[in-house]
């Protein structure tokens, strides 16, 4: 910064910190929820626990490897920094995950499978409102129904009914129009005469009793059920991609079965995401795998936000080609076999950077972040169901932490009050600087909440407490220099300048191996530990900002002052009086004779 010989600017040093902390509390406070208050993590407030349930298209029970990798990239999504708090492991065929606060939307949003492709558009029409149920064993009125799973499509509205003798199965709703033809029915076979009844003790007696059928797989049901819905919505049949169509208009907002198990080679029935339209979307051009980073920004051309895709070059040469022959056209946007955005192509796209923005609404900056986020991190190698959210309790509480708090404000009071006996006015300054650290962390602290979720619990309070005594340590560094020039006869004006230009090399030395340290943890480290690495770091960076824009400016203009020079002031006295008795006495060089 400044040397002995350097001209020193103290009121620009100050004004610079002080727009940087006042531009702080501007973002808190005008952005955002606009209150200042830090999140807090799982062990402080508690959170919100929810159970995602692995499910395969075939039936089959996921292997450890997809779970795994499923479980590495959801924690990407929820938590890639490592500072945000939640939790995701592995039970058995399920992932938990545990964010902090109450909000369960978020955690089942991370279990979107995430598989996205690009589709052109070959028709789309208005979804319609939802009618009213039918009474039971009844269909709706004007609307096909969708085959039943495991079950052969029942005949379009207009035909007859099955014959009598032929009821739908058990635990199956009556049979319903049938959106596409089907061959009749065979016709039923003549009863078999029985069987005369075995002689007693004879081979019959010995045989094994018949196998009793065990109970229903989920699994397989739910195998069975993807795949029809699969035949039904993915058809290239164009009677039936008609009545799919019309089907689906009436059960947009009911859930998606085949969410993430469409087959991006065929065509594709379905909703916007949004249940307003329904659309009929050609063969994919290009798939989610061939994202390189996409992010949220605002939409510098309309209101909300928009999230910026990049593709990789091979993408990107097929995004150029496509957008070039089909200008004046939609294109579909699918995550998870739903439409996000179905844009019209005004001109050709080159470069692989294209941008997907919201429907109606569009997008907040909530959810084009998640969205972003989803996409950069990669799709999921299962589907999941999400169970509902469970209230997870906080493990300390508020009192734990309030405790936590009190404990560090004493330490730091017995700190300032050494410091003021110790140094007297240099104490005071420390006072000045280690509040004006505070209250940048502080803001830091709120603002890395809203942007990168960060949360605060005990591992990250003890960061904060550590790196707050390394910038007091930078202070007794300061102000040791100085003694040891005023020891050297130099008066306190003269001593702080130079005291200065040896200290700020040590103060950076102390500072970048506290740093490296905490880097190399939040490396290694997981859980609430990267937490505490993160925040010690942090203090580290402000500790260096603090002392070099307000301690040594500070310092400096003390040094000017005729009244804070005395030593009865500044403490420096005892020293002062050695040097003048160290400069008064001769060079004497004494040993043993």
């Amino acid at each position: 910064m400044a040397s002995s010989s350097a001209p020193v600017h103290p009121a620009r040093h100050l004004s610079v910190f002080f727009v940087l902390l006042i531009g702080a509390y501007l973002l808190v406070f005008l952005t955002g929820d606009k209150h200042a208050a830090p999140k807090l993590g799982i062990d402080l407030q508690g959170g919100t626990r929810v159970t995602l349930t692995a499910r395969t298209p075939d039936g089959s029970r996921p292997s450890r490897e997809a779970l795994a990798q499923a479980q590495q990239i959801i924690s990407a999504r929820v938590n890639g920094l490592g500072v945000s708090g939640s939790e995701v492991v592995v039970d058995g065929d399920n992932l938990v995950i545990t964010v902090p606060g109450n909000d369960g939307n978020e955690a089942r949003n991370l279990g979107q499978t995430a598989r996205l492709y690009i589709r052109p558009v070959l028709n789309s029409s208005p979804a319609q409102a939802a009618e009213p149920k039918p009474p039971a064993g009844q269909p709706p009125a004007g609307q096909p129904a969708p085959p039943p799973a495991g079950q052969p499509a029942p005949p379009p509205a207009g035909q007859p009914a099955p014959p009598p003798g032929h009821p739908a199965p058990s635990g199956r709703p009556a049979p319903q129009p049938r959106p596409y033809p089907q061959a009749p029915p065979p016709s039923p076979s003549p009863a078999p005469a029985p069987s005369p009844a075995p002689a007693p003790g004879g081979p019959a007696a010995d045989a094994p009793p018949p196998e009793v059928p065990g109970p229903p797989d989920p699994r397989k049901d739910l195998a069975d059920r993807i795949k029809v819905m699969k035949d039904f919505r993915q058809s290239n049949n164009p009677y039936i991609q008609m009545v799919a169509q019309q089907w689906m208009a009436a059960h947009c907002d009911k859930e998606d079965i085949l969410a993430g198990n469409d087959d991006p080679a065929l065509p594709l029935i379905t909703c916007s995401t949004d249940h307003k339209y329904v659309y009929m979307l050609g063969p994919s051009i290009i798939s989610g795998d061939q994202i390189q980073d996409a992010s949220s920004t605002m939409n510098q051309r309309g209101i909300g936000y928009v999230v910026d895709v990049q593709f990789k070059p091979a993408a990107a040469n097929t995004w150029a080609d496509f957008t070039a022959a089909h200008i004046g056209t939609q294109t579909a946007f699918t995550l998870d076999s739903q439409v996000v955005s179905a844009p019209m192509i005004q001109e050709a796209i080159p470069g692989g950077r294209t941008q997907i923005s919201g429907g109606d609404p569009p997008f907040t900056a909530t959810t084009a972040k998640q969205l972003a986020n989803v996409l950069k991190y990669g799709s999921l190698p299962l589907s999941f169901e999400s169970s509902e959210a469970q209230t997870v309790s906080a493990t300390l509480g508020l009192t734990s932490l309030r405790a936590g708090l009190i404990a560090g404000g004493i330490g730091l009071i017995l700190v300032l009050l050494y410091s003021l006996l110790y140094y007297r006015v240099l104490g005071l300054l420390t006072a000045v600087s280690l509040i004006a650290s505070g209250a940048m962390i502080f803001a830091i602290l709120v603002l890395l909440g809203r942007q990168i979720n960060y949360t605060l619990d005990l591992a990250g309070i003890a960061g904060l407490i550590i790196g707050i005594g390394t910038t007091a340590d930078s202070f007794v560094v300061f102000f040791e220099r100085i003694k040891d020039e005023i020891r050297e006869v130099k008066s306190f004006r003269s001593a702080v300048p130079r005291g200065w230009d040896r200290a700020r090399r040590t103060i950076l030395s102390g500072n970048s191996v506290t740093f490296l340290a905490a880097a190399v943890l939040y490396g290694l480290a997981i859980g609430q530990v990267r937490g505490f690495a993160f925040t010690l770091g942090l203090t580290t960076v402000l500790d260096v900002v603090v002392v070099f824009l307000v301690t040594w400016p500070l310092v400096f203009l003390a040094s000017k002052s005729r009244t804070l020079a005395k030593p009865a002031y500044n403490g420096l006295g005892a020293v002062q009086q050695v040097a003048r008795e160290r400069h008064a006495s001769p060079n004497v060089k004494t040993g043993r004779g």
